[in-house]
């Protein structure tokens, strides 16, 4: 893990939750987090513009599940 802590995770991708804490993430869930303290954001794709994720002025990195695996989604939070 390169720096990337804490990580707020949309509701619809529980599965990562497990895998994410075996790495060492603090993982919070999205719809209860305040984007200040997390260091990225996953959200599934399905509803992004719903959430208006794309209008969030944040620094934080969101990250869009649809059509990863857990081990690609992993991979790109150790890029981060």
């Amino acid at each position: 893990m390169q720096g990337i802590g804490v990580i707020a995770v949309e509701k619809s991708l529980s599965n990562l939750v497990d895998i994410l804490e075996s790495e060492g993430y603090e993982v919070v869930d999205l719809d209860e987090a305040s984007l200040h303290g997390v260091d990225a954001i996953i959200v599934s794709g399905a509803d992004i513009n719903l959430m208006n994720i794309q209008d969030t002025v944040t620094e934080v990195p969101v990250i869009n599940a649809a059509g990863k695996t857990p081990e690609e989604i992993v991979a790109e939070l150790e890029r981060l």
